[in-house]
């Protein structure tokens, strides 16, 4: 009896590690669904199409209507800035903007809106869209569904009150993570996610590497119906904006608003 009990006890410890050192495949946590994604693409160079063949995510960008690249038939351009916090550049930036008679959509944070409101009423009195970047720039896979509602309406509602915008249609989700069920609460709240197709490492503003060298990162990757991302903590890239429209000009570009964005290509 004594040894009987010995053998139970011992195949029930054994059992017990198993289950305690069995883990989940690293994509697929606790509730069957998948780790965050980190929004990444295969960049355009000498003219071709960026990628998002192998990151794992187009399927669900198109069955939640997010933004990765306009018509890309068409050589048009869709010009957009993070807006995080202000560092000074985003009035030259604006001013750049009019001159040129350029749409872009700035997508703003909670704190940018309390600490910029002026910048905030000039982007929507001179034509530009006033997206959504969150109210506290979170990972919102981390979120409930009612958590990230809330981190949308307090941004809408801001910018509501400061400019009397009463729709918001377009979200970039903060720090470019997201998975399916963030894309499926933001649509049915009422936003398009709007990635990119066009970016490089721009939002450090100590790194200060001048005017070509933001020139160069984007002229280098440009190609028809591109979403360009630019943060505009970045002198670079403020210095660099008139030369960059001027010349994708040149070369026969058009650009547009998001508005104006009626196919979405993957």
């Amino acid at each position: 009896m004594r040894r009987g009990f010995t053998m139970l006890s011992i195949l029930a410890v054994l059992a017990l590690a198993l289950l305690t050192t069995i883990k989940l495949p690293l994509n697929e946590p606790a509730g069957g669904g998948r780790s965050p994604y980190h929004f990444g693409f295969k960049r355009s160079k000498d003219g071709s199409l960026p990628s998002i063949e192998q990151e794992g995510f187009k399927t669900i960008l198109e069955k939640h209507g997010a933004i990765f690249l306009g018509d890309s038939s068409q050589k048009e351009l869709y010009l957009t800035f993070d807006n995080g916090y202000e560092n000074g550049y985003t009035a030259k930036i604006l001013d750049v903007l009019k001159e040129k008679q350029v749409p872009a959509a700035f997508f703003v944070t909670g704190h940018y809106v309390k600490s910029a409101p002026d910048l905030v009423q000039r982007m929507a009195e001179e034509g530009h869209i006033v997206g959504n970047h969150s109210w506290s720039h979170p990972d919102m896979t981390t979120l409930s569904d009612a958590k990230i509602k809330e981190e949308l309406v307090k941004v809408q509602e801001a910018v509501a009150s400061l400019t009397g915008q009463k729709e918001m249609r377009y979200l970039r989700p903060p720090r470019g993570i997201f998975d399916e069920r963030v894309l499926a609460v933001s649509r049915d709240a009422g936003y398009t996610s709007v990635f990119w197709s066009i970016a490089y490492a721009d939002w450090d503003k100590k790194q200060v590497r001048g005017a070509q060298y933001a020139y160069d990162k984007v002229m280098g990757q440009l190609h028809p119906g591109a979403v360009i991302l630019l943060h505009a903590v970045s002198k670079d890239n403020a210095d660099a904006l008139g030369r960059i429209i001027d010349d994708a000009r040149a070369q026969g570009y058009e650009f547009k608003s998001l508005d104006d964005l009626q196919v979405r290509n993957y």
